[in-house]
């Protein structure tokens, strides 16, 4: 986690809470799989980005969970968690992405806790009918690839992020977190369909910015949710020759808790929760079909090797 996070009672909650009614916040509802997540902020352009990111709660729900943001030149970058109230106190944090991934780590909390739905942080499409997710760590292409998949024929986006799954009848059922996405300003080099997306989109100073794939993709391009049939993790290891590997539930499970299952926004980790994480993951996987992708070669050959897979299965 790029950020310290600290827990803390009710005392330190209230002074908080007291000393952010005194500033002039805006304030914006999400949505986010039925939970109501409120931020509170003076910077504008985070209340925009928030707006445009995610789907909106009707101002009549109250908040689930809260979060908000304070520039306090006398402390360093950190969070102060109130985990009872369900609040998040941000210092001095300057990039949008941690905000939003922290908004998704509340709501995980407690979809995870009261309705036994658990997050995700990957990219999610429906390609034909089936379910396909890729799960990485950082800098392994998930974005890149997950965006270059969107481009095949019958092909929707639910994330390019993060996703909530839960299991019943059939296959897992996953749903999006998102309206939109935080693209990198990158995304047209690499992949040219989506270059009039980004000459739409105001970047931050992180070079990222809040996307709407169905300006270039056709409104139908993005929905809700899918079956999940099909997991591709992801590595970029140059000593390992090999591109794809059909991958045992029990392997996958191992590389996954390796790398902390890819999500470094799992807000409490206590025992209980990392076991429950546990057994959630290794039903994912022995439920989907896994594949481990190597992504040492450009982003066009990952995307044919990927794709190839699929053509055998969905027709991608």
């Amino acid at each position: 986690m790029a950020y310290r996070l600290v827990e803390i009672g009710d005392g330190r909650s209230c002074e908080l809470t007291r000393r952010c009614s005194a500033l002039n916040n805006y304030s914006a509802k999400a949505d986010i799989n039925g939970v109501c997540v409120q931020l509170f902020t003076e910077n504008k352009t985070y209340a925009d980005m928030w707006s445009d990111n995610f789907y909106h709660m009707s101002d009549s729900v109250r908040s689930h969970a809260r979060i908000y943001c304070l520039t306090d030149p006398d402390t360093d970058l950190h969070a102060e968690y109130d985990v009872g109230n369900r609040t998040m106190f941000l210092f001095n944090f300057d990039y949008y992405g941690w905000v939003k991934s922290i908004a998704l780590g509340l709501a995980g909390n407690i979809l995870e806790d009261a309705h036994s739905i658990y997050s995700v942080h990957g990219a999610a499409l429906d390609i034909d009918g089936s379910g396909v997710t890729l799960i990485a760590p950082s800098k392994t292409g998930k974005t890149t690839q997950s965006w270059g998949l969107l481009r095949a024929e019958n092909s929707h986006l639910i994330t390019d992020d993060w996703y909530f799954v839960s299991f019943g009848c059939g296959r897992p059922r996953v749903e999006g977190s998102e309206r939109n996405c935080y693209i990198d300003a990158d995304i047209g080099d690499v992949w040219e369909e989506y270059r009039p997306l980004v000459s739409e989109v105001r970047f931050d100073n992180k070079g990222r910015g809040i996307g709407n794939v169905r300006w270039v993709a056709g409104e139908g391009s993005v929905i809700r949710g899918t079956g999940m049939r099909y997991v591709f993790l992801l590595k970029r290891d140059h000593d390992d020759p090999s591109v794809v590997t059909r991958m045992e539930p029990d392997d996958a499970l191992e590389y996954l808790k390796s790398h902390d299952y890819c999500n470094p926004h799992q807000l409490l980790r206590d025992e209980a929760r990392m076991a429950r994480r546990e057994a959630f993951f290794r039903r994912y996987l022995t439920e989907c079909e896994t594949f481990m992708v190597n992504t040492t070669g450009t982003a066009e050959q990952t995307q044919a090797a990927i794709r190839e897979v699929l053509r055998e299965r969905c027709g991608a």
